[in-house]
Parts: structure tokens; C-alpha cells; sequence
């Protein structure tokens, strides 16, 4: 029987680095040399690895459905990404085309957007194929739909999203897959950049390779008050910090406000969160820095799993305040009314325009 205990949303942690409890690699992923080193640093972290004898990747299914969540969250896949996974696609409005070096999270965000969007278990699975994931990429120079087609960001060049569905920086101790990520954009000499974002302060493993200002790191953070519902991740601080580190590094850098909801004493929240920023990034020479403000929205089946994976949570997911829209797939989502989608952007706006004036905002949404 499931305690209340097991049933309580999971409180942030302090910063620390996550080491997956069962780590399996197919048989494909160890025929690359990249998918072998995983699996070794796993292991040297005290993770339980399992070679499996084919690439098909079958999980135990405990009886409880909070034990499987928890087992899940725990567990990391090496595998080989498939030619589909390897076709890069357009994602508007970050950038011209998305590649992925993993899928998943480990982290416990009870507004996590990738529960509506992958299927089966909340495990992380990382490719072991990552050269090939690579060379795709030179062949989309020069197109896309966001930067390189807009006279406002065409500067940034041809764009590639690398963190759409997964936070690569979190599980890089054991992936080493961002850092070379890195190296190939800091090789390429061309107009490009690699854009990642992340809720994790471990940026470590980046200071110091050569990354030829082509790397775009932005860090998700949200008011204060809000950092408790993301359970698992770097403290709002760790994050900023961490941001101003990289800066220092040469990187550029950006902030992703996610998702920004009207909470109580919000206008007082998001003011000190911007406030926080501009301290820790005071004084760093040659800023490039870039905003993303991105509201609050849910769809039906996302309601749906993270209701069962946070039976706790006090999150405002009431579809009934909400404005229902259509994506562009005919699916439904749930948004803020426009009055107070107004309200909020006159009000984030102006406070980080008031704050980080040196701050280029990309997009609202």
C-alpha cells in the first residue's frame, strides 16, 4: 500500500550530481566507443550496469506505480539513436532546427513539459552513436525557419537547439556527450550555434574548451517561490552563479524564465529574480546576454501524468482558469486569458528591461 509519505511532492535538493541506480547499454551502443565510456563512468559512480544482449530495452514494472516512477527517475539508458531520431527538425521560436543528445530527465519538476511529450517510463536515455548525431548537422547550414531567416537574429547564424528533451548539462558527469558537443561547434567555422539550456550549475566539465563564442548556454529559472516545485535541480543561486562563470568563460549566455505563473507576491518574486541576476552578472566584460519568457501552459495528458506522478503537489493545474487554444497539431492546450497573459509580459518586460537593460529579448510565449 502507498504511505502519504510516498505520495508528498519531492522538495528541491541541494546541488548535487545525479548518479543513475541501474544503468543499462544495448548491444548496438556498445559497439561505439562513446556509449562504452558512459556505461564506465557510470559504474566508477557506483551505478548497477546491465549489458543487455539486444537493443531492445524492456524495464522491470514494479506493482506500485510511485516505485516505478522512482525506478525510472533512477535509471539511465545507453542507446544507439536511430536514423529518425537523427533527422533534425524545426523548433520555433528557439532556434532552427533541434538535434538530441539525450531524451529524459532525472530531475522532478512538477510542471515538467516532457510529461505529455514521451511515452512509457520517465527514464533518461542517452545515444552512444554521438559522431553521427554530429555530422548531420553541416548539412542544414544556411537554412532554417528562426534565426536564419529573421533580419533580428540573423546575426546568432544557423541555430541548433540541443536541450528539447533533455537537460544535457544535468547528466554530462557521465555523458561527456555536451562537452564535445562544444568542441564540434568550437571547430566550425561558420555561422552557427549550439543553444542548450538547463536547471543545473555544473558547469565544470565546460570552463576552458574552445568553444569559439558559438555556444549559447541559457539557464532556467523562474521567481523564487516557484524553484520548490523543481525538485532534484540546482538552487535559483547555484544556477546564476553558474551563469556568471560561464560569461567569464567567453560563453554567451542567456536566461529561459519558465514557466512564469501569476503566483501570489509574483510581481515582488519575479523583481527579485531579476534583481539576483543582474548582482550575480555584474561587472563581466563583453555580455552577450538573451531572454526567453515562456508562460505557463498544460495539455490534457500532461495534466494527466504529472497529477499521477505528483498526487501531492499543490501546482495550479485548473483547466477551468485557463483559455483553451489549439496547437498546430489540432491538440489541445490550456493557457492564461489574455488579460493576464498582457499583464504578465507589460509587467516581466519592464522589470528586465529595468534590471539587465543590456538583456535581448528573443521571444515571448
Amino acid at each position: 500500500m502507498t504511505s502519504s509519505a510516498d505520495l508528498a511532492p519531492v522538495a528541491p535538493s541541494e546541488s548535487r550530481l545525479w548518479t543513475p541506480r541501474r544503468v543499462f547499454i544495448t548491444r548496438a551502443a556498445r559497439g561505439f566507443a562513446h556509449g562504452r565510456a558512459i556505461a564506465e563512468r557510470a559504474a566508477a559512480l557506483g551505478a548497477e550496469v546491465t549489458e543487455l544482449t539486444g537493443d531492445r530495452l524492456v524495464l522491470p514494472k514494479p506493482d506500485d506505480a510511485r516505485a516505478a516512477y522512482r525506478a525510472a527517475k533512477a535509471t539511465l539508458a545507453v542507446t544507439v539513436a536511430p536514423p529518425g531520431k537523427r533527422r533534425l527538425q524545426p523548433i520555433p521560436p528557439s532556434a532552427d532546427w533541434r538535434f538530441d543528445l539525450a531524451e529524459g530527465c532525472h530531475a522532478h519538476c512538477q510542471y515538467c513539459y516532457l510529461a505529455g511529450s514521451l511515452g512509457g517510463p520517465p527514464i533518461t536515455r542517452v545515444y552512444a552513436n554521438l559522431d553521427e548525431i554530429l555530422s548531420v548537422l553541416p548539412a542544414h547550414l544556411g537554412s532554417g525557419r528562426v534565426t536564419s531567416a529573421s533580419p533580428e537574429r540573423a546575426h546568432e547564424g544557423t541555430t541548433f537547439e540541443g536541450s528539447c528533451y533533455a537537460d544535457p548539462l544535468g547528466i554530462e558527469h557521465v555523458t561527456g556527450s555536451l562537452a564535445e558537443a562544444v568542441r564540434f561547434f568550437g571547430r566550425w567555422e561558420a555561422p552557427v550555434q549550439l543553444r542548450f539550456t538547463s536547471k543545473f550549475g555544473h558547469v565544470a566539465p565546460l570552463i576552458g574548451l574552445p568553444h569559439g563564442r558559438r555556444v549559447r548556454v541559457r539557464m532556467s529559472v523562474n521567481a523564487p517561490a516557484l524553484i520548490r516545485y523543481e525538485g532534484g535541480t540546482s538552487p535559483l543561486q547555484g544556477r546564476l552563479d553558474a551563469l556568471a562563470r560561464l560569461a567569464r568563460d567567453g560563453y554567451r549566455i542567456g536566461l529561459t524564465v519558465a514557466p512564469i505563473q501569476p503566483h501570489p507576491d509574483w510581481v515582488a518574486g519575479y523583481d527579485d529574480l531579476f534583481a539576483r541576476t543582474a548582482a550575480a552578472l555584474a561587472g563581466i566584460p563583453d555580455l552577450d546576454l538573451t531572454a526567453e519568457l515562456i508562460t505557463h501552459r498544460f495539455t490534457p495528458a500532461s495534466k494527466t501524468v504529472l497529477e499521477d506522478w505528483y498526487p501531492g503537489s499543490d501546482l495550479d493545474l485548473d483547466a477551468a482558469a485557463r483559455t483553451r487554444k489549439l496547437t498546430k497539431f489540432g491538440s489541445t492546450k490550456y493557457v492564461y486569458p489574455a488579460e493576464t497573459m498582457r499583464h504578465l509580459r507589460g509587467s516581466l518586460t519592464g522589470m528586465l528591461a529595468r534590471h539587465l537593460p543590456m538583456a535581448r529579448l528573443l521571444y515571448w510565449t
